[in-house]
């Protein structure tokens, strides 16, 4: 296995990119997290997975390094990312602003906390400025603990940049870092760090959007009887409706009910956190979406729990394999 050091210093970042089609071009992005302008390999980096999704047109790359590489793991991977996506001729039916849409750093190991991500993700010559001094026109917004003044949350954010709009104007929005956006690259709709984000989508058996949109209206934590850490979208998908939920992490101890799945738990900086099971929320999708006669396809995890994170990631550095995107399904499916 990694070494206790090492594995106490891991950080995550599941990057988004708008291309989910042209899956050559986002393994290039993510071959680029990897090796430097020499073709070396770099040092206590991994990528763990991708995710492409051809009717979001996105891909979902998940990245884990030390705390000390992850910075220029992901900045090179975003400037490859912005050479090769060109969002004047994106089409997709998930929302998204920019050629890099999510830049989210997330703390794995137990010596890594809140300070550390948020030094990677903006101080000095971290992911934000860098991206936005490298590549000319890119542009980003913070959120999270990256946001020092608000620490408002990425659906906050998002909601005040109009990410969830069909055609968000960019000339009406002043970015936090870099320059006014431009429709090249458009807006990096987050940079930011927090405790860990699971996405959990489940399909449900109709084509109204209605139905689905009912069904994120009750799962969403901001209405009673909600699920504390969950933002839904309600996206059409694959000749079905696709409940696509964020499970945000939550402080305290885990909310659940004495008949619910157990709550997976871990700790950042001595405070314990918490997310909703994907189980849970897979059974919740079922029950309403039952009540309203529609039956459940699928559910899919974009990534892995922080637990599963942590685990491949020790295996694939303990095993110097950068690519275990490739290796994934036979070891761990």
């Amino acid at each position: 296995m990694a070494s206790g050091m090492l594995r106490s210093r891991l950080v995550a970042c599941l990057l988004n990119v708008s291309e989910g089609r042209r899956k050559d071009l986002v393994e290039n992005v993510a071959k680029a997290a990897l090796y430097d302008a020499e073709g070396m390999q770099r040092k206590e980096t991994t990528v763990l997975n991708i995710f492409n999704d051809h009717d979001y047109n996105r891909s979902v790359i998940t990245i884990v390094a030390s705390v000390d590489s992850i910075r220029d793991a992901v900045l090179s991977a975003c400037q490859e990312a912005c050479a090769l996506i060109d969002m004047r001729g994106h089409a997709g039916v998930h929302p998204c602003m920019g050629s890099v849409d999510l830049i989210p750093i997330y703390p794995l190991g137990e010596a890594v906390g809140e300070r550390d991500c948020v030094q990677q993700a903006l101080g000095g010559a971290a992911v934000a400025r860098g991206l936005t001094e490298t590549v000319r026109g890119a542009s980003v917004f913070l959120f999270g603990w990256a946001d020092a003044a608000l620490q408002r949350g990425l659906a906050r954010r998002r909601k005040e940049m109009g990410w969830f709009r069909k055609s968000p104007d960019l000339r009406a929005l002043t970015a936090d870092v870099g320059p006014p956006p431009r429709e090249r690259y458009g807006l990096t709709a987050g940079v930011g760090a927090s405790p860990y984000v699971m996405n959990c989508n489940v399909s449900i058996d109709t084509l109204d959007v209605a139905v689905g949109r009912s069904i994120a209206a009750a799962l969403r934590e901001s209405v009673p009887g909600g699920l504390p850490g969950v933002q839904v979208l309600a996206l059409p998908h694959e000749g079905a409706v696709e409940i696509a939920c964020n499970v945000e992490s939550v402080a305290g101890a885990a909310p659940g009910g004495p008949t619910d799945p157990p709550w997976p738990r871990f700790v950042v900086d001595g405070r314990p956190y918490c997310h909703a099971p994907a189980a849970l929320i897979m059974a919740r999708v079922a029950e309403l979406a039952g009540q309203q006669g529609v039956g459940v396809k699928g559910t899919a995890l974009v990534g892995f729990t922080p637990q599963e994170c942590m685990g491949l990631a020790e295996l694939a550095l303990s095993e110097g394999i950068g690519e275990f995107w490739r290796e994934q399904r036979r070891i761990h499916m």
